[in-house]
């Protein structure tokens, strides 16, 4: 009795303490996504995920750069403040910045593309982005500078370069032109399906219930998860590092053993993650909004 007693205890705490890692508000995405907010453009050792991609982000931030025999494509500038931490870290992998041909980006908030114009000053790389994103784009100046935006594309458009193609999903919700890129990555002799997810997750404070200026959120929400969950992957990543886990998988991968971005089932869960978030939020805005 008290070993069973014991063990019951200890899958107590563990069931608690797993529940208490599972982001359940938007507070909580917002807080695994950034972490403390002074620690946001830290650097992150920059290496190979998978094939011909790599991250070249801080540590709360996710910025990918793509390989290939006709230059690079970097997704997400981030903050201004962040491109010297991406240029370092292009740098470290032994890249050069001004071998950046194409910038895309996940979505039109300044934390993700803030640092456009600056990147387009240092390499001169064709700025594309979703239509939808292009007015909020636009309002985007830090310094009063204008955005670059070279090439607007549209939803299940596709973006090559040297023989590496991406293809462009719209997810609206978190904005309105949030982007989901997909690719295939080789590796071991395999083909892998890699998903960047622009972003799922419903931040603090937005309405999804009577927004003037976003009527349809709430549908274009649902569309997104639709979408996601409709896309082959064995590599999620995503805008932030914690949607996929990146610290715990880096670790892993400089410890040896198969490579821990290929995780299909991890993609599933963060979906269900952003997906509980989201209905969560709506049940409690209609309630208060008396639908």
């Amino acid at each position: 009795m008290k070993f069973a007693t014991t063990l019951f205890c200890a899958l107590s705490l563990a069931a608690a303490a797993l529940h208490a890692q599972v982001p359940m508000t938007p507070e909580d995405l917002i807080a695994r996504n950034l972490g403390p907010r002074d620690t946001t453009n830290n650097p992150f050792p920059a290496h190979k995920i998978i094939g011909n991609i790599y991250f070249v982000g801080p540590q709360a931030l996710g910025s990918f750069l793509i390989s290939t025999p006709a230059g690079l494509i970097l997704i997400n500038s981030d903050f201004e403040v962040t491109v010297p931490v991406i240029r370092a870290s292009v740098e470290k992998l032994g890249f050069k910045m001004t071998d950046i041909k194409i910038l895309l980006g996940s979505h039109a908030h300044g934390d993700h593309m803030e640092g456009d114009a600056m990147i387009k000053e240092l390499t001169g790389a064709q700025v594309i982005a979703m239509a939808e994103d292009v007015p909020a784009l636009q309002a985007m100046k830090p310094g009063g500078k204008a955005h670059p935006i070279d090439k607007i594309i549209h939803d299940g458009e596709q973006v090559t370069l040297g023989g590496t193609t991406l293809t462009a999903h719209l997810t609206p919700g978190h904005t309105k032109g949030c982007t989901t890129w997909t690719l295939k990555a080789e590796e071991g002799g395999k083909t892998y399906d890699v998903v960047i997810v622009g972003s799922a997750g419903v931040n603090p404070g937005v309405q999804l219930v009577n927004n003037k200026d976003y009527p349809n959120i709430a549908e274009d929400f649902r569309k997104t998860f639709d979408v996601l969950r409709s896309l082959p992957c064995d590599v999620p990543l995503g805008s932030h590092p914690g949607m996929y886990n990146m610290a715990a998988k880096y670790a892993k991968l400089q410890a040896g053993g198969p490579n821990p971005y290929i995780d299909p089932e991890g993609y599933r869960v963060e979906l269900d993650i952003n997906d509980a978030v989201y209905w969560r939020v709506l049940a409690a805005q209609k309630k208060a909004a008396g639908k």
